[in-house]
């Protein structure tokens, strides 16, 4: 959610990356396009500038944190009420980013940095005095601290690269996604091993606590703002009243809304799922290592694909082949069935989180209102993200009725994907039109 000034050389780097016809498209039809800025005012890199996106790339994986909660440090609770830990502080990393982007916007990046650090390092470190069944310690500082905390962290750290990188935009910004997704393959092996070795659940949070307040005083201390903040920022409300009238994009809230019910199903459960049907301990911890590999695979490559199919096409067919591969969730019962849909969909969940940015800009015709457009999409993403684990839980139950939530999530998100569909037939024909 860059200031308006990024935002306006934005659109640029989209046709120079040729991401699509439809970016081009969406520039064409704008009505307040304004000259983009001048090449030379990019560094396009230079030690700033690559420090900045190193030190972005810093900024893990609840699937652990779930299996260990449910087996061994909240066995009083059920599965719906410990998916409400991750899937708060997941919605919340959307939700908060209304907030965050709009402060971004106004030139408050490092207070937002410094603010997002400090409050992740401390609920960490809180969370490794929790105890066991004491389910309100664990969500204040899990689901309500670590969740608030990122959601102040990630826009901003996206959006600064827009201050140094305008040509080279587009790869930069593959470095920076890609650099928290190996976060998240990493992250699981060390917890694994942390939590369920001889340190146990408080020692290991509280090393794994230890070496992320090192990434982000890294991050910290290597990212600079270059970009005066606009005199008059973009009118949120304007922004919304116009947006409602804009259909493909009222299609992409409703989309994204019914897909993230179900997205995160696969993400949180599948190294549970992998234990209870009976596959080895041992293997079943690095499943979500496989499933996040593909993962990071998925995003790296997607802006190469895009170029040939185009942002729209690709988007949907993402969401398209994520919604049947979590119907497969149902049939997990092997070791070759947990590589091959951990492969499968971590490389398309990949893909469709990569598409994300670039699909709502694809969709705005007017990119001054792109930052307010993203905060009111993932607003409404981060409450279908808040609600679909819980219910998948629940529909679970205690006796592990797998095909139940498998079948839920697929339905939903499959739904989503119907509505791309639709998103992308109307595009299509205002396009011609």
């Amino acid at each position: 959610m860059a200031a308006e000034s990024e935002l306006r050389a934005e659109a640029p780097s989209l046709q120079d990356d040729k991401e699509g016809p439809e970016i081009s498209e969406a520039r064409r039809v704008s009505k307040h396009w304004d000259p983009p800025s001048s090449p030379h005012e990019f560094s396009e890199g230079g030690l700033a500038g690559w420090a900045t996106a190193f030190g972005a790339s810093f900024v893990a994986s609840f699937g652990v944190y779930q299996d260990f909660y449910t087996q061994h440090y909240l066995t009083n609770e059920t599965s719906s009420a410990i998916s409400w830990i991750g899937s708060t502080s997941a919605s919340l990393l959307m939700l908060v980013g209304l907030v965050s982007g709009s402060l971004h916007d106004r030139g408050y990046f490092y207070h937002l940095m410094i603010a997002g650090s400090f409050l992740e390092c401390l609920s960490l470190f809180m969370l490794s005095l929790s105890k066991p069944d004491q389910y309100y310690q664990i969500f204040l500082s899990q689901g309500l601290g670590l969740g608030i905390a990122t959601g102040l962290l990630y826009i901003p750290s996206v959006a600064i690269i827009s201050h140094h990188f305008r040509q080279r935009r587009t790869l930069v910004m593959t470095f920076v996604v890609t650099g928290s997704s190996l976060g998240a393959i990493i992250h699981p092996i060390m917890l694994n091993n942390l939590i369920n070795g001889p340190l146990g659940f408080s020692n290991g949070v509280r090393v794994s606590a230890g070496l992320i307040s090192l990434f982000l005083l890294t991050a910290c201390l290597c990212m600079r703002t270059r970009l005066d903040p606009p005199v008059t920022p973009v009118n949120y409300i304007v922004a919304a009243r116009k947006c409602i009238r804009d259909v493909p994009f009222v299609l992409l809230i409703i989309g994204g809304f019914l897909f993230q019910i179900g997205f995160y199903y696969p993400l949180f459960f599948f190294q549970l799922d992998s234990i209870k049907h009976g596959i080895s301990v041992h293997f079943s911890f690095y499943s979500l290592v496989i499933l996040n590999g593909f993962n990071c695979l998925g995003r790296l490559t997607s802006g190469f694909i895009a170029r040939f199919t185009g942002v729209v096409n690709l988007a949907t067919v993402a969401a398209i082949l994520c919604s049947m591969l979590i119907f497969g969730m149902i049939g997990l019962s092997s070791l070759a069935s947990v590589v091959v849909l951990g492969v499968i969909y971590g490389f398309l969940s990949g893909m469709n989180v990569a598409m994300l940015t670039p699909l709502m800009a694809t969709l705005t015709p007017d990119v001054s209102e792109l930052g307010a457009r993203m905060g009111i999409c993932l607003f409404t993403a981060g409450i279908g993200g808040l609600i679909g684990t819980p219910i998948s839980g629940a529909l679970l139950t205690s006796n592990y009725t797998w095909w139940i939530p498998g079948l839920f999530s697929g339905i939903v998100s499959l739904a989503g994907a119907v509505t791309f569909i639709i998103m992308r037939h109307m595009f299509l024909r205002r396009r011609a039109s």
